[in-house]
């Protein structure tokens, strides 16, 4: 989860960390502890988690103009999402590029 809510844009964007302690406090759930032994092999830690909870609250000791600075900057630093979106003619361009040889006849 992230350090703020996931709020529209505005000048006037409010900090929470309710789920920042909220994570955290799952992390420690025995369900959730139980499903990392299960995938991984190892109990989490709840570092990230931790680290997520102490930044939010270290955001709200400074100024709002500060904290909107501070997460318009990481909300630019972000990788694009995972998904991207195509016209379906961008679709078709790209899906020739791919697989374009498998209609051909040999």
């Amino acid at each position: 989860m992230g350090s703020e809510e996931k709020e529209p844009p505005s000048s006037n964007r409010r900090l929470s960390c309710s789920p920042c302690f909220d994570a955290l406090w799952f992390c420690y759930s025995p369900v959730h502890q139980m499903q990392q032994y299960y995938r991984l092999g190892v109990l989490d830690n709840c570092s990230e988690k931790w680290s997520a909870l102490v930044d939010c609250l270290t955001l709200k000791t400074k100024r709002s103009s500060q904290i909107q600075e501070i997460l318009d900057t990481r909300e630019r630093a972000k990788p694009p999402h995972i998904w991207t979106f195509r016209t379906p003619e961008e679709a078709s361009t790209h899906w020739k590029e791919l697989f374009g040889d498998i209609d051909k006849v040999e």
